[in-house]
């Protein structure tokens, strides 16, 4: 089966060296074309994945519109901001038979709307069977030295998700399956803005009761979204859920908390992210979540206060204090 990988960042290159790796023909497909260029001669990501060679069968591809004509299965790897933009370079192609995986976390910002809708939006061949999410606890990082990680493949059709599981499980990647596709990106999403929150709080220098109350209300917030979008609560215990939610506040690997942290500790957005060599989902998800939540009613208050900290400069122990005395209500409210 034909692979195709759009995105050269380091989970993009994981994914892709973790399928080639299984015997699939994969091309990888960066953006730039000179970075492009800088991985076939190097047969390695030394900006992104240093240290990892690329398998025989792992080739780096340049023309977009040939690389989806060949492939039978197509990965989207590339920013969640990123992705209208880069799938409309093949929006006249068709896509019949074909399978889209994307594994990039967002919410689009303007629209409020999930990865795969926006796929669905801009590829007017695309069928909701055909797309699929992959989401979990999974850090590049740590898939890259094969250390055990599971995911979940999720669809709208069942058998797609099981088609995904079977291409990317392997002996340390446990692939679970369901088909609640709109819980699964709901959470996969927003978690990323729970971890700006918890990261905030360790900057800060707060403790452990304060980072496991940010966890537990940032999953209630994350459920009332969900829920008001149509998905299904009981996905939220699983690994899009609360695994991830509980690995990406508190990993060192977590570039959302990373960014959290530092604005605890007084630094500038805009001074963080100059310097960051990868993104920050979290970032501008808060910004889309802010206003999709305020649009739908839904109240999400750790989220609102990162927002406001993030583009209104609130200063954190204020937004921190402000969310400590709200009215007293009920945990189940």
């Amino acid at each position: 089966m034909n692979i195709a990988v759009l995105g050269a960042g380091s989970w993009g290159t994981t994914l892709a060296v973790l399928l080639a790796s299984k015997g699939y023909p994969v091309r990888l497909w960066a953006h730039r074309p000179e970075f492009s260029a800088k991985l076939r001669a190097e047969r390695e990501n030394q900006r992104y994945l240093k240290g990892v060679a690329f398998p025989d069968s792992l080739d780096v591809a340049d023309l977009l519109p040939e690389l989806i004509s060949w492939a039978e299965v197509i990965v989207t790897a590339v920013p969640s901001q990123a992705l209208r933009e880069t799938v409309t370079g093949f929006c006249t192609t068709s896509l019949d038979g074909k399978i889209l995986v994307n594994v990039a976390k967002g919410i689009e910002v303007g629209t409020g709307k999930r990865m795969s809708e926006v796929l669905l939006e801009v590829l007017p061949s695309l069928k909701p069977a055909q797309v699929a999410a992959l989401y979990g606890p999974s850090h590049a990082e740590e898939v890259a030295k094969e250390q055990p990680t599971t995911v979940v493949a999720s669809s709208p059709s069942l058998r797609t998700a099981e088609i995904v599981q079977e291409l990317f499980r392997t002996n340390m990647f446990r692939v679970y399956v369901n088909n609640d596709i709109i819980g699964v990106e709901t959470a996969g999403s927003v978690k990323n803005i729970i971890a700006i929150a918890a990261g905030i709080s360790d900057g800060i220098g707060y403790g452990d009761n304060a980072k496991a109350a940010i966890i537990t209300r940032g999953l209630a917030e994350i459920s009332r979204l969900c829920i008001r979008l149509g998905g299904d609560p009981v996905t939220l215990s699983g690994l899009s859920g609360i695994g991830d939610l509980v690995v990406t506040c508190l990993s060192r690997h977590s570039r959302n908390r990373y960014v959290g942290e530092e604005i605890g500790r007084g630094r500038t957005l805009d001074d963080i992210i100059s310097q960051m060599n990868m993104v920050a989902e979290g970032v501008l998800s808060s910004k889309a979540v802010y206003d999709l939540s305020s649009r739908l009613g839904v109240e999400m208050p750790i989220t609102q206060a990162v927002y406001e900290m993030l583009f209104e400069r609130k200063p954190a122990r204020q937004a921190i204090f402000e969310l400590m005395t709200r009215d007293p209500k009920s945990e189940r409210d």
